[in-house]
């Protein structure tokens, strides 16, 4: 299996890939019922390994340069089947992508400022943006137990806490 930074998560695997992607990761997630060969197409062709728990996808031609079937049923048992699988950096490049949309994120322009809390706003602290969706990132609470959540995994711990 060739290493990768590009993955497309079948719909089953929705909170696995908001993780990968929480780690800076580019994750497509599945569309709701999207067909088997569309998402095989989509892997070939934007270079990207599918992650699935469908054995029927490791079925298809060349299936073995694109396609991570999984085993796992817990949350945790995919977390940690993968990381032992492929060389998953948890703390790669974390909060550097749109946790919805997958967008890169960019530094925030002065007219997002306003639509941030206040409190929220450190001196110092960078204010991010996703440019697609329109949304604000900064570090608040959620983002500082993510990123905890992140170190457990880069250390093995597979548990999830008050993430």
């Amino acid at each position: 299996m060739r290493p990768t930074e590009r993955f497309l998560c079948d719909e089953m695997l929705q909170r696995l890939g908001r993780w990968l992607r929480a780690a800076g990761y580019d994750v497509a997630i599945a569309r709701s019922g999207e067909s088997d060969a569309v998402l095989m197409q989509q892997a070939r062709y934007q270079g990207r390994l599918l992650l699935t728990r469908d054995k029927g996808l490791a079925e298809y031609r060349d299936a073995d340069n694109y396609v991570v079937l999984l085993q796992g049923n817990t949350l945790q048992q995919l977390l940690q089947e993968l990381s032992e699988r492929l060389d998953i950096d948890w703390l790669y490049r974390p909060f550097t992508r749109c946790l919805e949309c997958n967008t890169p994120l960019v530094v925030a322009p002065p007219e997002v400022v306003p639509r941030v809390p206040p409190e929220s706003i450190r001196e110092g602290e960078q204010l991010l943006y996703c440019p697609l969706c329109d949304k604000p990132y900064w570090n608040g609470s959620h983002v500082k137990r993510m990123r905890r959540q992140l170190q457990r995994f880069a250390r093995g711990q597979w548990e999830e806490g008050e993430a």
